[in-house]
């Protein structure tokens, strides 16, 4: 086995999440190496793997990619006849249009419900989501309802690709603070959390012993 993945915690780690995912739905094998974040000597750790000492990194032999989108890239490249992008041009357009607009956005949401896949599912104070968070809300439910319809759901392109993978986190977000939500939306979101890998992940983040307080009193 030649690829290894370095992720942080799975109770907190949004970006780890989204290739370790991926290459679970695909069945691309890997072997997994989890360095807790803050911690001391983790970041020195990860830096022996990328120069930005942050996970994700991918390990391919002796040559290392960062970056969730960059290792999902690669991915689609090292493994073409794998479908981690949808086959058909517009479709694999918009697919990544949206992976990159989740991967720089939505930051009101981010704030007001941290990632945290070991959450009990409760109901999210009153206050939490300001007018920013619920713009992103409000986006986020367009896309979970309108690119389903498009392409035949149940996924957003159909079949689980890689902009499935990128939207994962925040699937587990509304759920954990149980956003209210409309059918739509709630029936991409079930779609993702019963994956097998989905629940494994939720599953390795409750057995995990790290605990970062701030984020866990949200």
């Amino acid at each position: 086995m030649s690829l290894t993945l370095f992720i942080a915690n799975k109770a907190y780690s949004s970006w780890s999440f989204r290739p370790w995912l991926l290459m679970r739905v695909m069945d691309i094998p890997f072997a997994e190496v989890v360095t807790p974040l803050y911690v001391e000597g983790s970041r020195e750790r990860m830096l022996r793997e990328a120069p930005t000492g942050k996970a994700p990194v991918l390990r391919d032999g002796d040559f290392a990619v960062w970056d969730s989108l960059a290792i999902i890239e690669y991915l689609a490249e090292k493994f073409a006849e794998k479908p981690v992008w949808p086959r058909a041009q517009q479709a694999r357009a918009l697919a990544r249009s949206l992976c990159a607009e989740m991967h720089s956005g939505f930051q009101g949401l981010r704030q007001a419900c941290p990632t945290n896949f070991r959450r009990a599912r409760r109901d999210a104070p009153l206050p939490l989501l300001d007018e920013t968070a619920r713009v992103d809300l409000a986006r986020i439910e367009a896309i979970f309802s309108e690119t389903p319809a498009r392409y035949g759901g149940p996924f957003l392109f159909g079949a689980f690709s890689a902009a499935d993978a990128f939207f994962a986190p925040v699937v587990v977000r509304l759920d954990a603070y149980a956003l209210e939500l409309q059918p739509a939306t709630r029936a991409y979101c079930d779609a993702i959390l019963n994956l097998p890998a989905c629940v494994e992940w939720r599953a390795g983040a409750r057995a995990e012993s790290w605990v970062i307080e701030k984020w866990e009193n949200i």
